[in-house]
């Protein structure tokens, strides 16, 4: 991808050209061996770090004059700090291995017109009172960068990095994930994932996708798509690998013949109807060290209006107990209180981002104070109730 950024972004291109030693990492533009001088007057090296603004796989006008800086901060040739530039001195972490201590902000009048224009201006800034204690001193340094890491992403991904949280993105790349269940809440929980870095995600149903699945699922088919009844699973890896390049099709239903369709997955999201087949696959997932979410949904027509709960019950190695309590595998029993056939868009996109958000919280993506492994909606009391702390 860094390649035809370069090739298609005059901006960048020209840096490279003129013997500049920038990269991408992440979302980030980065200026390696930029020289200059510390308060000992002695001349060091350090890098400028800037987010990028693309279109695709192209440059826009840098949307803020505000840079990064892993090093000490420059000074002047006596070895005073070069003033106007200062910004903030703490450590920034963005993932991809690139770290800052510092951010600088100069802007010129009517801002920097492209990355050519915003790097070079801060290296002559910091680099040029270390060209007069060493004259050969130069971020001119004609140095091709290493290959970069393939991604999961046919684009680049920059709205982790550009607002500072690769590092907590970072959390997900080794996750294999399944989705169990494509209907409207598995639909909507993969247009979560597949905007995550995890290295794999699995699809299994054996469905077609038809005209009432158009109306609570993510998305808008053409008329064309729906009369060709394509397969649950192939209509949403053709939206969805747009995007993520690691997206496996299982036109399956799971059971006792193809549980071995899940081995290596990491995390489970179960989006499906109670039954013996989800007893198994639970089984499967807990013999495999898998953690998973299971997801329910209950509306019911009362009174002219509809009301009802949202599920989300979470298992892992840590803790398995309660889940068999709180999860139906019996269609139609006492306690399968979610498998009402009414759905509707909104709360399928509730219900799985409520899911989503809790499988980021179990890898630490997000904050979590009380640890809970069951959480209910309910639509009429607008209630969100934790349940099973740790």
């Amino acid at each position: 991808m860094s390649r035809e950024l370069f090739s298609r972004s005059p901006d960048l291109k020209l840096l490279r050209d003129e013997g500049y030693f920038v990269l991408r990492q992440g979302g980030q533009l980065v200026m390696r061996e930029v020289p200059y001088v510390d308060a000992r007057r002695e001349v060091r090296f350090g890098t400028l770090i800037s987010s990028l603004t693309l279109a695709g796989d192209a440059t826009r006008r840098p949307d803020t004059h505000v840079v990064h800086w892993d090093g000490d901060f420059p000074c002047r040739a006596d070895g005073t700090p070069i003033q106007g530039i200062s910004h903030q001195a703490r450590t920034f972490h963005f993932g991809h291995g690139l770290k800052a201590t510092h951010s600088f902000s100069s802007k010129p009048d009517g801002g920097y017109s492209d990355y050519h224009h915003k790097m070079t201006s801060y290296a002559n800034i910091i680099a040029g009172p270390a060209s007069v204690l060493k004259p050969r001193a130069t971020p001119r340094t004609f140095r091709e960068p290493e290959p970069e890491e393939d991604s999961v992403f046919n684009f680049i991904e920059t709205a982790s990095d550009r607002v500072g949280i690769g590092v907590l993105t970072e959390r997900l790349v080794n996750e294999r994930v399944a989705i169990i269940g494509g209907g409207g809440t598995g639909g909507y929980i993969l247009d979560f994932v597949a905007k995550t870095p995890v290295r794999e995600i699995r699809l299994f149903d054996s469905d077609e996708f038809l005209t009432h699945n158009a109306f609570r699922a993510p998305g808008a088919p053409t008329l064309e798509e729906l009369r060709e009844a394509p397969k649950k699973v192939e209509y949403f890896k053709r939206i969805y690998g747009r995007m993520h390049r690691n997206i496996e099709a299982h036109d399956v239903e799971l059971g006792a013949d193809n549980l071995h369709l899940l081995d290596g997955v990491t995390f489970a999201f179960l989006s499906l109807d109670a039954g013996e087949a989800k007893r198994l696959i639970v089984e499967k997932l807990e013999t495999i060290g898998a953690a998973f979410l299971d997801v329910g949904m209950g509306l019911e027509l009362d009174e002219g209006s509809l009301g009802g709960i949202l599920r989300v019950t979470a298992s892992t190695p840590e803790r398995r107990g309660h889940a068999r309590q709180r999860i139906s595998f019996v269609g139609g029993g006492a306690n399968d209180v979610y498998a009402s056939n009414i759905q509707v868009a909104e709360l399928n996109a509730l219900n799985a981002a409520l899911a989503v958000a809790k499988w980021k919280k179990i890898r630490g993506f997000y904050r979590d104070l009380e640890g809970e492994h069951h959480c209910t909606y309910t639509t009429d009391g607008n209630m969100l109730i934790n349940g099973d702390l740790e």
